[in-house]
């Protein structure tokens, strides 16, 4: 199907009046806009049970900021299971305060904790500084289930973009190593690729929000070194994808990204992976987090959200 009239309304509005898209602007100037962004067309801010910022300590002594959310349905004593959540925003901009309402949504509707991780940036912290740090935010956090009131046996990985590229990369590694191990995985329009030719990348990859422009520039900023057949960065290159936990892949329909998250999805499949899809038919990229101008943002908020409960309830 085309656009939805939702959707066609954004995007005149935007091109309309000459907004600047991200590769015109500095990176400082991205990051603004895309906050303003965020907090313009996100819904109102539900209630939850608490919120605690959580300090989490690198190995070179500087701190990982993260974010915890307990539902309103929780008791203080409950023990419940977690979803770590990395905000989108093409490791460049997005930050935990973007999303705090869709974290808040998520917690309430699944039931369980929500760890929002503040990951670092580039091109100040280019690749591998966020994925060390989403590795970091699972194992310190399955270390210390306790202090949380979580089960650590009861942790699921979920991003959206960029985020769903580090959950995706956090659960290969976690794969490969022993210890604990994620039960799930929320994987929102994900990156699974820097370089692709699948046609989605042509025909939505103008005019659709996220532009092919954008999509380099962000690249570029975050793979300085050009590590684009790295697995950690394109983990479509990785060796394998057997062994994955169950995961939920929402797609957009007008995304430059949705042709290779449904590459992505037939890899997994086919290597023995339990994978369920949720297109979202007239939908573009990042419409997830603007619930207030998106009817569908609000259904996959609560498809998501119920998803996660089934697995962590």
């Amino acid at each position: 199907m085309p656009l939805s009239p939702q959707a066609r309304a954004l995007l005149d509005m935007v091109y309309r009046v000459g907004a600047p898209r991200f590769h015109d602007l500095s990176v400082a100037q991205a990051r603004h806009s895309f906050q303003k962004l965020q907090f313009a067309f996100r819904p109102e801010a539900p209630a939850v049970a608490s919120v605690t910022e959580v300090p989490v300590p690198r190995p070179d002594g500087s701190v990982l900021l993260a974010r915890l959310y307990r539902p309103l349905s929780a008791g203080p004593d409950e023990v419940l299971g977690l979803l770590v959540y990395f905000h989108g925003g093409g490791w460049c901009v997005g930050d935990v305060e973007s999303y705090d309402v869709l974290c808040r949504e998520l917690a309430n509707g699944a039931g369980c904790a929500v760890l929002s991780v503040d990951y670092r940036l580039a091109p100040e912290h280019p690749f591998p500084a966020a994925v060390n740090d989403a590795r970091l935010a699972f194992d310190w956090a399955a270390e210390h289930a306790g202090l949380l009131g979580i089960d650590p046996q009861r942790i699921a990985l979920g991003g959206d973009s960029a985020g769903g590229n580090l959950s995706i990369v956090t659960a290969l590694a976690l794969r490969d190593a022993d210890g604990c191990q994620p039960c799930f995985l929320l994987l929102v329009y994900p990156s699974t690729e820097i370089l692709s030719e699948r046609p989605s990348r042509q025909t939505y990859g103008d005019g659709y929000f996220l532009d092919r422009e954008s999509l380099q520039w962000f690249f570029e900023r975050y793979l300085p070194g050009g590590e684009t057949e790295d697995w950690r960065a394109s983990p479509m290159r990785a060796a394998s994808l057997a062994g994955l936990p169950p995961m939920l892949l929402v797609t957009a329909e007008c995304d430059p990204l949705t042709d290779d998250c449904l590459a992505f999805a037939e890899r997994v499949r086919a290597e023995g992976g339990e994978l369920t899809h949720l297109p979202v038919a007239g939908m573009v990229h990042g419409f997830l987090t603007l619930g207030k101008f998106f009817p569908e943002a609000r259904d996959t908020v609560a498809a998501a959200a119920a998803a996660l409960r089934r697995v962590l309830a």
